[in-house]
Formats: C-alpha cells, sequence, structure tokens
C-alpha cells in the first residue's frame, strides 16, 4: 500500500493552496476543481479536512466526475490515464488538475466542459 493513501488530505491540502496561489490561483479555485472531481461541496470538503479524513476514505466517499476519464497526460512522469491502481489513479487525477490549474489553463478547460461551437460559456 502507499503511504499517501493513509495520509490526510488536510495534510496536502494546504501544499496544493500555496502552490495554486504562488502561480495566481485562489483557493476557491481549487475548491471548485475539487468539487468537479469529487462532487463534495465546500461544507462537504471542509468537514474531510477538518476530520483528517485519509486520501482512500476521501476518494471512497466520492461521486466521481463522470468526465474523469477526459484527464489525460502526465504528472511527476506518470501519466494518468496508464496508472493501474484506481485509488492512485483517482489521486493522479487531483495532481493533475492542480497542475492545470497552477500552469494557468483556463477553468474551463480544467473542469473540461465541453464546448458548442459558435455558443459562448456561461458567466456565473
Amino acid at each position: 500500500m502507499h503511504r499517501i493513501f493513509t495520509t490526510s488530505v488536510a495534510s496536502v491540502h494546504p501544499l496544493y493552496v500555496a502552490k495554486l496561489e504562488r502561480k495566481g490561483r485562489t483557493r476557491a479555485e481549487l475548491h471548485e476543481v475539487i468539487e468537479w472531481l469529487t462532487g463534495f461541496d465546500e461544507s462537504q470538503l471542509t468537514q474531510h479536512l477538518e476530520a483528517g479524513t485519509t486520501f482512500e476514505d476521501f476518494f471512497a466517499a466520492a461521486d466521481l466526475n463522470p468526465q474523469v476519464a477526459l484527464i489525460t497526460g502526465s504528472v511527476c512522469g506518470v501519466r494518468v490515464e496508464d496508472v493501474q491502481d484506481p485509488l492512485m489513479q483517482k489521486i493522479r487525477y487531483l495532481d493533475k488538475l492542480v497542475d492545470e490549474l497552477a500552469k494557468g489553463k483556463a477553468m474551463e478547460k480544467v473542469l473540461r466542459e465541453p464546448r458548442t461551437p459558435g455558443v459562448l460559456p456561461q458567466q456565473g
């Protein structure tokens, strides 16, 4: 078993926030990405952070977005679509989304929002 599985999400969360804030992104954007991936709203995420939920339990309780298969590419030299362990793949999905935010990708692209030709994205 990987050590990250039993690591609390709360112990990694500040590292994600710091990485994103260094790149001009916000905690709110991080939480938007986490909600898109896991289905956890702000209050549910806060409960998991305060409870010290492990990555294993966090993703076990998550309702993964059906669009996760659209998350592709490498994180730390590993292609997320090739990760064999289902839990490790979910953790890598989160890492990949955080990386994309940090690299300045538009939120619509990070969240894999389908584009309809000739239609502008909804503002809100």
